[in-house]
């Protein structure tokens, strides 16, 4: 007899929204990107905006990889792209006006570092190139919020593929733009700009690790992180770095920013622990933006059916901070 291991993070097919349903939302989606809905209608949705003027509206929606599903709604993409942390723009959440000053072409990513093939590659050759997918993952912030997101992008272990890492390489180091004119908090000199963030070359290889190019079926919104930002979602949000314009192969572990300016709270390996709290909170639960209810946080976020096994024989580590 065959048993069936239901997955943590797996919904009966009976809650699956309708295909039907599905595929005329992303419909509508679509007409929104070519301007159906008029300016009045972007305006009131500031996320939606960008798919005006992003060359790779064309590309979106793509084909949704159904290996990845939730435990619970999408969040309303009205709160998704109205609630964001964008340190570059403000300390405060409601950055997304401000973040629309972002340029985002040009925009070139440059690899480099312990590679056999160093490049400087424009964002929409870098598209061109890649196998694009939508995947739902849960985001937790190391606030103690959360969010479910239809992220449109393609598998972190592809652009590893086209680096072609060398034997000394480790880990990967993210960087992203570097532009006080047109974000302010780039000016304030007690950050260590530019934002850097770092995964183990393990990590980045895992099936999880996802670079993300779009969002609700469009290209990403400029407060997302537009045009390319990453996503492991079994870590905590400030780990999916931003805007990035370039990732290095490097033997050493890299730094991230709240690592540098506070170690003692924002570690490297920053995995999702109900059990670790946070040095002033607690991380044994988490609000769901849009909603009024509370949830108890999973270890690795639900994930770690996927992921433990990337960290069983490290000691001494604080994986969880």
């Amino acid at each position: 007899m065959n048993v069936i291991h239901k997955k943590p993070w797996a919904i009966a097919e009976r809650e699956a929204t309708p295909e039907a349903v599905f595929w005329n939302r992303r419909k509508f989606l679509a007409g929104v990107a070519g301007g159906s809905l008029g300016l009045g209608a972007l305006a009131a949705n500031p996320g939606r905006a960008l798919a005006e003027e992003d060359p790779s509206a064309g590309l979106y929606p793509v084909p949704r990889n159904e290996s990845f599903v939730l435990d619970r709604d999408l969040t309303k993409e009205s709160v998704a792209s109205t609630y964001n942390n964008f340190y570059e723009f403000g300390t405060h959440k409601e950055i997304s006006s401000a973040a629309q000053a972002l340029p985002i072409r040009p925009w070139t990513v440059q690899i480099d570092g312990l590679v056999d093939n160093p490049q400087t590659i424009d964002i929409d050759t870098l598209l061109a190139k890649m196998p694009l997918e939508e995947r739902l993952y849960r985001f937790r912030c190391v606030e103690a919020w959360s969010m479910a997101v239809p992220w449109s992008g393609f598998a972190l272990a592809e652009l590893v593929k086209l680096a072609g890492p060398t034997s000394d390489a480790r880990y990967l180091r993210f960087e992203t733009f570097h532009n006080p004119e047109v974000a302010p908090g780039q000016k304030q000199g007690w950050y260590p700009w530019p934002y850097v963030e770092g995964l183990s070359l393990a990590e980045a290889t895992n099936d999880l690790a996802f670079m993300a190019t779009g969002v609700y079926g469009k290209p990403l919104a400029k407060q997302f992180g537009a045009p390319l930002r990453l996503a492991v979602p079994w870590k905590y949000g400030f780990k999916s770095i931003k805007s990035i314009v370039r990732i290095s192969f490097v033997k050493e572990r890299p730094v991230g920013l709240w690592e540098a300016i506070q170690s003692k709270e924002y570690g490297f390996w920053a995995n999702v622990n109900p059990g670790v709290p946070h040095p002033r909170w607690s991380q044994s639960s988490e609000r769901v933006l849009g909603t009024s209810e509370r949830r108890n946080t999973l270890m690795f976020n639900g994930y770690g059916e996927q992921v433990a096994e990337l960290y069983k024989d490290m000691k001494g580590e604080a994986l969880y901070m």
